[in-house]
């Protein structure tokens, strides 16, 4: 099996009301190992997708699997919540001790692991998030960054095969934003870990393998950024920006210049860019 998500006519209403359905016979997947960034305008259903993923919500209709377990046997829901962690926006609505290690600690103490696992377990997680020269700090003293990369940390520490994050970065600075985003590029490709990311920073998608565009409950588009991101006017008439990158060539081509929208990153688009002034020489 090579997914790590799926749903399979997934419906979700928090009430009976037939129009107050957040999504209906939604059907998606998630692959081990992808970064999948999803997007939507306020009120799409991204936040509640992923609290489906997690089993924090369960469906109304329809069946939602994390690694092939039905996220409504109840039995199962340690399993479910071990194989994929949730790390949400707020910092400091997530970091419960007075030190950064017993932080990252908690959940394995709560789940009665020895404790000569913990301490393994804490020391590797903070090293991989690049905060272990912190751990005996105190989390209130640590920048909005750090504290999401303790949040972190302290998922990675019950070995998920998955994180979901829902906007983490929203209530951070540009430096903190770029900390917490290199950390899960890293862990992606160097851990193999699933992360399933929601923003509202289209640049942070850029780098992402794959790119679902949720409205009104329904898959608009899903593809790689590069193809997701061609499809400027369409994006925007749902009320969401696209990567400044793409923003600046759309405008060039609207003013009848050629140019490719593949070009996401700083660097190609000034390649791009460059290319356009050396033709018109």
């Amino acid at each position: 099996m090579n997914n790590i998500i799926k749903t399979d006519n997934l419906t979700y209403s928090y009430t009976d009301n037939e129009y107050s359905k957040v999504f209906e016979n939604l059907n998606l997947n998630i692959n081990k190992g992808e970064f999948v960034c999803l997007l939507g305008h306020n009120g799409s259903g991204k936040s509640t997708l992923a609290k489906h993923f997690n089993a924090i919500l369960l469906p109304t209709g329809g069946v939602c699997y994390v690694n092939g377990i039905d996220t409504k046997v109840e039995e199962k829901l340690f399993e479910i919540r071990k194989n994929v962690g949730m790390v949400f926006q707020n910092p400091d609505n997530q970091l419960v001790a007075t030190i950064v290690e017993d932080d990252v600690a908690f959940a394995l103490e709560n789940l009665g692991v020895e404790p000569a696992v913990i301490r393994s377990r804490v020391d590797e997680a903070l090293k991989t998030v690049g905060l272990y020269e912190f751990r005996k700090a105190a989390p209130h003293k640590l920048s909005g960054g750090q504290k999401q990369r303790v949040a972190i940390a302290g998922v990675i520490a019950l070995r998920p095969q998955c994180i979901v994050l829902d906007e983490p970065t929203a209530m951070l600075d540009p430096v903190g934003r770029k900390e917490v985003m290199d950390t899960l590029y890293r862990l992606n490709k160097e851990e193999n870990l699933t992360i399933v990311l929601i923003t509202h920073y289209m640049e942070e998608a850029v780098r992402a393998d794959r790119v679902i565009v949720l409205d009104k409950g329904i898959v608009l588009l899903d593809d790689c950024p590069k193809r997701i991101f061609e499809n400027v006017a369409l994006i925007k008439s749902i009320g969401l920006d696209v990567p400044q990158t793409t923003e600046l060539l759309y405008e060039l081509y609207r003013n009848g210049i050629k140019v490719s929208f593949e070009k996401l990153t700083i660097d190609e688009c000034v390649d791009e860019i460059k290319n356009i002034l050396e033709e018109k020489k």
